[in-house]
């Protein structure tokens, strides 16, 4: 399928549509979703990492219920901004995830998404650490698809 840059996908969807944002980590995929009119990122599920002919039913269905028309895919670039083992790995999991779906998709850097959401699970939410592996996979797709979604969002002028 085809990968875009981030705005040209973002001109691609049209609302009431919905974009799955995905942060493909080594045991557990997080996934949000956009509300329809592109604007929230939302926290919607956790699933374990399997290989991608196993999980591929569960991603149809998932984009069929939900409406889904892209998919931004974080990137786990090292931070220097260079590209490493995990980088290759997603970008190759990510178009072969977006071809067997047929679905355009972009990737976006997901550097220390992870670490962002589990310094709000400790310091606001007081978290135990079984509690928080619960659910920092899933707000850190949120966190990442978020990112996406103000970064391409069409800055309106305001009227005076």
């Amino acid at each position: 399928m085809l990968y875009f840059n981030p705005h040209d996908l973002r001109q691609q969807v049209q609302a009431p549509r919905r974009i799955l944002g995905i942060d493909p980590g080594s045991k557990q995929l997080g996934l949000a979703l956009t509300d329809v009119q592109l604007i929230l990122a939302s926290p919607f599920k956790t699933i374990k990492r399997q290989k991608l002919s196993v999980l591929i039913q569960e991603f149809n269905n998932i984009c069929k219920a939900q409406d889904v028309a892209a998919l931004v895919i974080g990137l786990p670039l090292s931070l220097d901004g260079t590209d490493g083992p995990a980088a290759h790995a997603a970008r190759d999991w990510g178009k072969d995830l977006a071809e067997r779906l047929n679905l355009p998709y972009s990737l976006w850097d997901e550097r220390l998404s992870s670490s962002a959401v589990n310094r709000f699970l400790v310091k606001e939410m007081d978290l135990t650490r079984k509690k928080r592996n619960e659910v920092v996979d899933k707000l850190a797709a949120s966190y990442i698809l978020q990112g996406w979604l103000d970064a391409t969002a069409q800055k309106k002028t305001p009227a005076y």
